[in-house]
């Protein structure tokens, strides 16, 4: 079994609609990621699912500092061409991004805490690399969505 690493409450995802962390890949790159709220809930699946951070059609980030991932519908929408994301699944059935799964991070929920057990994911920080946004994959002046 995978070391568990805690990195909030289901609660705080739940109330916050999404949460970020940054860790170190199986590649030993930094790499950001995100918790988002899933209502399939079932013994086997926790209710909260874990996702990389970034479109499958670019590298668009879908969870973005001080305003978190924008869901609708239980879905995550990808704020640079509004490919929607299930926020359980994690897959995609519409625009840039139709017929692509986010790629999950194995975590688990014991008593209303998230841990982080990805044998391939090492924690190092809450929050997302460069939080000023100035990272150069925020959506570029064509975007239309409004929300």
């Amino acid at each position: 079994m995978a070391d568990r690493y805690r990195l909030t409450s289901v609660e705080s995802v739940v109330e916050a609609g999404s949460w970020a962390f940054t860790a170190r890949n199986a590649h030993g790159e930094t790499e950001s990621y995100f918790l988002v709220p899933c209502e399939e809930t079932g013994d086997e699946k926790p209710p909260v699912r874990a996702w990389v951070n970034r479109c499958t059609h670019e590298a668009q980030r879908l969870y973005r500092e001080g305003v978190g991932a924008i869901t609708r519908g239980g879905e995550v929408v990808c704020p640079k061409h509004g490919s929607l994301f299930d926020s359980c699944s994690g897959y995609c059935d519409n625009g840039d991004a139709a017929d692509t799964t986010l790629p999950s991070v194995d975590i688990e929920v014991a008593d209303g805490q998230v841990y982080l057990v990805d044998d391939d994911v090492d924690y190092l920080y809450d929050g997302l690399p460069g939080d000023d946004g100035d990272d150069g994959d925020g959506p570029s002046s064509t975007s239309h969505l409004q929300f």
